[in-house]
């Protein structure tokens, strides 16, 4: 397992011991926070997904409506990714995340005052400028502290901050919606919207505090274990450095364009999962409203347990390619069964789990790609142009889905659509990133 090319401070006379127990104080320190931050954000995110199940008929919207507004927040998001993670270059992680995580807790509150679909529509896009840069910025700065025979579960780790939200994030929803009605006369999905905003604006500012910006920062780590560390990554960036502008560089990339339009094409799935899960759990026949949020805990639960497995495997087996085609094959096979259970909830919440599983797992393996043909100097521009031009599939999956819903009166179609494409996005993959590229066994 500790090899002098896997793990290079073997080679400077570490024992693996000593590298293990820093690595683990490294993950103590960090993860669990950067896994708090990933659940508030995915349900300030997300909640819309139960808001919509009261605030359609209180204020008139159409599903369409819902599917263009929810769609926005990720144009927004889009827009603005680059530009904070070369900001996060500049300023560290500690301050980016101050900024990301106090607006956009600040905005997620303030949906509650939407009265029209073109508030809707502003406050949604506005929500998803003030998150952008949160989830590439992220996957950067595990860059500082992780080297790639360790990202899949590190990544994997925080990606269960989105499931976890899932798992928790449904029953409390719903729950306030529920028992918070008409208390001071506002409806439940306005005191949704006021309540979960909040979480995001406290750890925004306990993140300036509590994090260290690289491990060179690091207070709590000794000189020994600062090195280990360093020296790890500095010998895994030996080779792949070279001058010129980051964003420059990564646009001349080819292989960043793969990594767009392969990302394209598992987001259109993920974000299908986590913007109507509720309502497939409604359709089905799950008619109570606390119910459906119960319901949906499962489907993200086994989210979650696709993050972990996935990426233990994928990192044990030091293999990235198949882990993620099998993942997308999933997925796309679940959503094409999906039309068969329609009136089946045991069915239809066994087929949704599964899809967010591999869902889950498909990002979890997809994220320890880039960094194996990105070199140092590309990275945050490369991760960042990855998920503003591909996560424009954010925009089209619930936009696309809602239209469909409105016109044909099924959900269905639009998620097999979905699942095809997620599909495609694993034979783009398998054919234009060699198995060599894509392994984190050489630090090329």
């Amino acid at each position: 397992m500790y090899t002098s090319q896997t793990y290079p401070s073997i080679a400077a006379g570490l024992l693996p011991d000593e590298i293990e127990r820093t690595y683990r104080k490294v993950a103590l320190r960090i993860m669990p926070f950067l896994v708090l931050c990933y659940f508030v954000s995915y349900i300030d995110r997300a909640n819309i997904s139960f808001a919509k199940l009261q605030f359609m008929s209180d204020l008139g919207f159409s599903e369409a409506a819902y599917g263009f507004g929810a769609g926005l927040f990720f144009i927004g998001y889009s827009l603005f990714e680059v530009p904070s993670n070369i900001m996060m270059q500049r300023v560290g992680a500690r301050r980016t995340l101050l900024r990301i995580m106090v607006l956009w807790g600040l905005i997620s509150s303030a949906l509650m005052f939407v009265s029209s679909p073109f508030q809707f529509y502003v406050m949604r896009f506005l929500l998803g400028a003030a998150e952008a840069g949160f989830f590439p910025g992220v996957m950067f700065y595990l860059t500082y502290w992780f080297p790639a025979a360790r990202r899949g579960r590190a990544t994997g780790f925080f990606m269960m901050g989105a499931a976890a939200a899932g798992v928790i994030g449904g029953p409390v929803s719903t729950g306030l919606m529920v028992h918070l009605a008409g208390l001071h006369g506002l409806h439940g999905w306005q005191w949704l919207f006021l309540l979960e905003g909040v979480p995001a604006v406290i750890l925004g500012i306990a993140a300036f505090f509590f994090l260290s910006d690289q491990p060179k920062d690091a207070k709590w780590l000794t000189a020994r274990e600062k090195a280990i560390v360093l020296g790890d990554l500095a010998a895994e960036e030996k080779g792949t450095t070279r001058s010129g502008h980051g964003l420059l560089e990564a646009l001349t990339n080819a292989k960043v364009y793969v990594g767009i339009i392969v990302y394209f094409c598992i987001v259109v799935s993920f974000n299908s999962i986590v913007l109507w899960a509720p309502t497939i759990i409604r359709e089905v026949g799950v008619k109570d409203l606390f119910n459906v949020g119960l319901m949906s805990s499962i489907v993200f639960l086994a989210g979650g347990a696709g993050t972990y497995f996935v990426g233990y495997s994928s990192d044990r087996n030091m293999e990235r390619r198949w882990h993620f085609a099998a993942c997308c094959a999933a997925v796309a096979l679940c959503f094409a069964l999906l039309p068969l259970a329609s009136h089946n909830i045991p069915i239809a919440i066994t087929l949704l789990s599964i899809a967010a599983a591999a869902s889950y797992g498909t990002y979890t393996v997809f994220w320890t790609i880039p960094a194996t043909f990105l070199p140092g100097n590309t990275k945050a521009s490369g991760i960042a142009l990855i998920t503003s031009v591909g996560g424009i599939a954010a925009f089209v999956s619930p936009t696309l889905v809602g239209w469909m819903k409105t016109n044909t009166g099924s959900i269905y179609l639009g998620l097999t659509l979905m699942g095809g494409i997620t599909l495609l996005g694993a034979v783009i993959l398998l054919i234009a990133i060699p198995a060599n590229k894509s392994s984190n066994r050489t630090t090329k």
